[in-house]
């Protein structure tokens, strides 16, 4: 036992088979465990699913049944009001009966002595009785106090009631249990006078939702609004015991809560024992009715397929560890030869004159040990070589960098040049030739044009004027003959009269833009600045305001904190898309190209609030359009 217990710690191939063995022993065995525990969460999903799926489709075959019922009786109501007589009566009933394959039978009966000639008892009901339909006028019996008579009456409504055994002796009565839609009639004056009552037989609704049951020996039940049975694969059930007779003990009382979730028309799934096997059930109520429906699928049933897997599986994992052995082996094997192999060719390079070493010596006796111990000699001489290459690729790999750096930013000025030469030629010429074509007309035809046309050629003029005057400046204010020294901020500037003033010039190049213009603070308040540069900053923001929004939507409002002065211009336009937020106030940046200006107004603004001391910044919690914030410091 020593022995093989040397043998393994002094033999590489060992140490890493029993290694690598025991790894993929516990990887697989994990692997495979969440494997089975995701497949039977998913299948138990797939079911829960596959029983909704199907209830609803049970749930409206039955719908389509009670619909067929229902729309039979409510379009022949208005009929037995208008023609309340007794052969009429006698009519509609075998009429409903006849024109509608779902219906088994179907009652007008009267209030007491409706028809004098009859005494208290009238009641005309038509049965189907395999393919023959029978008429008659009932007997005389006491049906004022039968459900289908005094329910209806009593809701004022019409409503189905739960199912029943019509038979009643001395009368023509249904072989089978019956539910029936039930509906008050009432005369001209509002009096009641009748209940008609037509019947759809359990068994074939019965058959209809058991003809969708999704695997063998899954079932479905069906409850009316006290519990009561009246589908359920165990007859002896129907009609006599509730879903809560089955309760005995704590050990029911999961049948209990699937009682009150079904008669209080809630929809789910339950995992449940019944009968001794484990089971899902899925609920829902039936549409327009007080009863509920569920499919009882046994886990047998559910995961058969999966059972079968396991016991495929098992074997097949057996096999698998088996052969992953045989693998394990031979792949450590293979793996320590060309190791074996570098270590003879490694002692040749260490051959050389290398004396220090970088790496620690190892005690180990294997062939990784050896190997170590071997390269930790030539290191030393190697990692100098190794280091002087890296030094060198590093400083090439860097110089590179910065040429492709270089020639990325030349590329990029190149074409930012170019675009906006481009721009400012368009720019400037659309202004100079309405300017140009306007002068024309000025000159040929100023004595025959009329005052109000002349006023407007000379608006548009004008604003064409302050347009070249305003792209003049920016290029101005961008170029290299710029100087600080304008920015001398040696002025008294008053907060309000400069911006009444921005607010006077904007109108002047928007007549009928409004704007709404607000202040908290006093006219005798100014502040330590450029009183033609804070000028300039509030104009293009206003200018902005009536070129991209709503230009009858503006505000421009004053406040003040402890240290500041703050001009908040916004409107309600469609403000400015996230992407483009990044670029917003870098020059020569346009949301449109195809949009008028030369994309500088927003930068040259921050650029002149910065040189006053102050800020310009676009507030992103403001969501109905734009709102930017100009801040200067008090002084």
């Amino acid at each position: 036992m020593k022995k093989q217990s040397d043998t393994i710690r002094q033999s590489l191939a060992a140490k890493l088979g029993l290694g690598y063995l025991l790894l993929t022993i516990v990887v697989f065995v994990v692997s495979l465990g969440i494997f089975f525990i995701q497949s039977l969460y998913l299948i138990r999903k797939e079911a829960i699913e596959r029983g909704h799926a199907t209830l609803s489709v049970a749930a409206q075959r039955v719908v389509r049944h009670l619909t067929t019922v229902e729309t039979a009786t409510d379009i022949n109501s208005w009929l037995v009001t208008e023609n309340l007589q007794p052969d009429s009566l006698l009519a509609y009933t075998h009429r409903i009966t006849q024109l509608n394959p779902d219906v088994d039978g179907c009652s007008i009966t009267t209030e007491p002595d409706i028809f004098p000639q009859y005494g208290r008892y009238f009641s005309a009901y038509t049965v189907r009785k395999g393919d023959s339909i029978i008429t008659v006028r009932e007997a005389p019996y006491e049906y004022f106090e039968k459900v289908w008579y005094k329910t209806p009456k009593a809701k004022g409504h019409a409503c189905w009631v739960d199912p029943f055994d019509d038979t009643t002796p001395g009368t023509l009565s249904a072989t089978d249990m019956i539910a029936s839609y039930c509906k008050p009639l009432y005369d001209d004056t509002g009096r009641f006078v009748a209940v008609i009552s037509t019947d759809l037989s359990l068994p074939k609704l019965s058959k209809a939702i058991t003809a969708v049951r999704p695997y063998p020996h899954s079932y479905f039940v069906m409850i009316g609004e006290e519990g009561y049975y009246f589908v359920h694969p165990d007859s002896a059930k129907l009609f006599h015991h509730t879903i809560f007779d089955s309760a005995k003990g704590n050990a029911k009382s999961d049948i209990v809560m699937l009682g009150h979730e079904m008669t209080t028309g809630k929809t789910g799934y339950m995992k449940m024992h019944i009968d001794g096997r484990s089971c899902i059930v899925s609920y829902q109520p039936v549409p327009h009715t007080p009863w509920s429906i569920a499919l009882v699928s046994p886990e047998s049933d559910i995961f058969s397929h999966y059972n079968r897997l396991l016991l495929i599986l098992i074997p097949l994992t057996v096999i698998g560890i088996l052969i992953i052995l045989l693998l394990c082996r031979r792949a450590v094997n293979h793996a320590i030869k060309p190791l074996k192999q570098l270590l003879s060719q490694s002692h040749i390079i260490t051959s050389g004159n290398y004396e220090a070493t970088t790496i620690a010596h190892s005690s180990r006796t294997d062939v990784v040990g050896t190997l170590q111990n071997s390269f930790a000699t030539m290191q030393e001489s190697l990692s100098r070589h190794v280091a002087n290459i890296r030094d060198g690729n590093a400083e090439l790999e860097r110089r590179n960098k910065e040429l492709e750096h270089a020639r990325a930013l030349a590329e990029k000025s190149s074409r930012q040049k170019t675009a906006f030469i481009q721009n400012v030629t368009h720019q400037v010429r659309t202004p100079l030739n309405i300017i140009m074509g306007f002068s024309q007309v000025l000159r040929d035809n100023a004595s025959q044009l009329p005052e109000e046309e002349l006023h407007h050629i000379t608006d548009v003029v004008n604003y064409n004027t302050v347009t070249l005057c305003r792209m003049a400046a920016m290029l101005y204010d961008s170029s290299d003959n710029w100087k600080e020294e304008l920015f001398t901020l040696d002025e008294d500037v008053p907060c309000n009269a400069v911006t009444r003033q921005a607010i006077a010039d904007t109108h002047r190049q928007y007549p009928d833009m409004r704007i709404d213009f607000h202040t908290d603070v006093p006219d005798t308040l100014t502040m330590r600045s450029n009183y033609l540069y804070t000028l300039r900053c509030l104009r293009e923001l206003l200018y902005n305001a009536g070129k991209y929004s709503n230009p009858k939507q503006v505000t421009m409002r004053i406040t003040q904190t402890d240290r500041t002065i703050r001009f908040v211009c916004e409107d309600l336009g469609p403000g400015i898309a996230e992407a483009e937020l990044e670029n917003l106030f870098k020059p020569f940046s346009k949301t449109d190209d195809l949009s008028e200006g030369l994309g500088l107004g927003l930068p040259l603004t921050k650029r002149h609030c910065r040189r006053l001391g102050g800020d310009l910044t676009l507030d992103t919690s403001y969501h109905d359009g734009c709102r930017f914030v100009i801040e200067f410091p008090k002084t």
